[in-house]
């Protein structure tokens, strides 16, 4: 299968301080992949040099064989980061119209719409988004994330901070937009989801890989253990 992402003998310094150590691994196109570790572990560091936000120390970050570059339309990229990036003083409406336009929906305001009732916010498409609560404001977020079909989506926590309900609700959005063809790399800290929706996942610490491969090999590779308790041996009991 078709490497849609491959990271190749990554290193990241910033100033003296090393964050990835010789870090290589694949994203398969159409998989769903577990970016996992704790807070400091090197995941968005790593997504962001794959974006082209950070210049490597050393290494190569591909994205369909090539360094990424937003201008390249051969290749669409959905990314959710952890801090969202709307314009809250506009509609929850003119938001996905605005960033619908931008990204050549044929048809924005039906997208919107259909969206919006989706996930239960079409009452509140002319509020401005800061009235919004910081959950619905993360689904219209997610909303810009897929909004244009891209082949890869890369998602820092989707479901940080819903309640059981709307997690559910986003994880069949993200599903959906799986079986559309999307290969998607999803950081969560809930291992349930690995193990439900992911087909291959890394576990990092401190910038290197301590477990890489599918599902059954990770917890094979460990005695047959949950990955939730793969990920507290790796950590030790450390606070995240």
């Amino acid at each position: 299968m078709k490497n849609i992402v491959e990271i190749k003998h990554f290193r990241m310094d910033f100033g003296n301080k090393t964050i990835i150590k010789d870090l290589s691994f694949e994203v398969r196109a159409g998989e769903i992949f577990g970016f996992l570790g704790s807070n400091g572990s090197g995941k968005t560091t790593t997504l962001r040099a794959l974006l082209g936000f950070y210049e490597p120390t050393s290494g190569e970050l591909l994205i369909d064989g090539k360094k990424y570059d937003p201008e390249d339309t051969t290749v669409t990229v959905g990314y959710l980061p952890e801090e969202r990036g709307l314009y809250k003083k506009e509609t929850v409406m003119d938001n996905l119209l605005y960033f619908a336009e931008l990204k050549g929906l044929k048809n924005p305001v039906e997208w919107a719409s259909k969206y919006l009732k989706r996930v239960k916010l079409e009452d509140k498409a002319n509020l401005k988004l800061e009235k919004l609560s910081g959950g619905q404001q993360q689904k219209i977020q997610l909303g810009v994330t897929i909004m244009n079909d891209p082949k890869l989506l890369i998602l820092d926590e989707p479901t940080k901070g819903f309640d059981p309900m709307n997690r559910r609700l986003l994880m069949e959005i993200i599903e959906e937009a799986h079986k559309k063809g999307a290969a998607i790399i999803m950081i969560t800290h809930y291992m349930d989801e690995v193990e439900k929706l992911c087909d291959r996942a890394i576990l990092l610490k401190d910038g290197v890989a301590h477990a890489y491969g599918t599902i059954e090999e990770i917890r094979k590779a460990h005695k047959n253990k949950s990955l939730e308790q793969i990920f507290i041996d790796v950590y030790g009991g450390e606070d995240e």
